[in-house]
């Protein structure tokens, strides 16, 4: 039985699209609406020294890089920081989450008065359907909840993509991996 389950397991990933595979991870996936990427996502061809697995993340083109085997790349369409919240630097993923609680840092409730303290996980969320904690900063590549935003640069300073591509992002980067911003 067990070997008939791993032979239809294979045969099943021969006929999946990897990436435009649904991924309902918990309950929270299926409430998802779809939405028509603003940028949609798109493998292409990609020179560079960045081993795969690797995040690039490009402000000034407010896309975000996936590397693959063989020179190539997922590209992504992302938001960023809005004028006074770039940044630009090295740093890897230092751990990730699924419908994350969303804390505003006190830098941001400063600005921010009005926020609430904390607020959990979920599809009002502003942190969206994943988070990836950027090591070392108060940075994460996120979800949103409004894809409007993807493309521009309205953010504190945190990646923001559609949830679609957060989730797409997530079950492919692994906890470690190296991210490359630049402005």
């Amino acid at each position: 039985m067990r070997r008939h389950l791993i032979r239809a397991a294979v045969w099943a990933g021969f006929f999946l699209n990897a990436a435009n595979a649904p991924g309902f991870a918990n309950a929270l996936d299926s409430q998802l609406q779809p939405v028509a990427a603003p940028i949609p996502r798109e493998t292409i061809p990609f020179d560079g020294r960045d081993a795969p697995g690797t995040i690039i993340i490009r402000t000034s083109e407010r896309r975000l890089y996936f590397v693959l085997p063989d020179h190539q790349a997922l590209r992504y369409g992302v938001g960023v920081g809005r004028p006074g919240f770039t940044w630009a630097g090295v740093t890897h993923i230092g751990w990730k989450r699924e419908w994350p609680d969303w804390t505003p840092p006190p830098q941001m409730l400063r600005r921010r008065p009005d926020l609430p303290r904390h607020m959990e996980g979920g599809i009002d969320n502003p942190l969206g359907a994943r988070a990836m904690y950027l090591a070392g900063t108060l940075f994460r590549i996120h979800g949103s909840n409004e894809p409007d935003t993807i493309g521009q640069a309205v953010s504190s300073g945190c990646i923001r993509m559609t949830n679609q591509d957060v989730i797409d992002l997530y079950d492919r980067a692994r906890v470690g991996a190296r991210v490359v911003v630049t402005r």
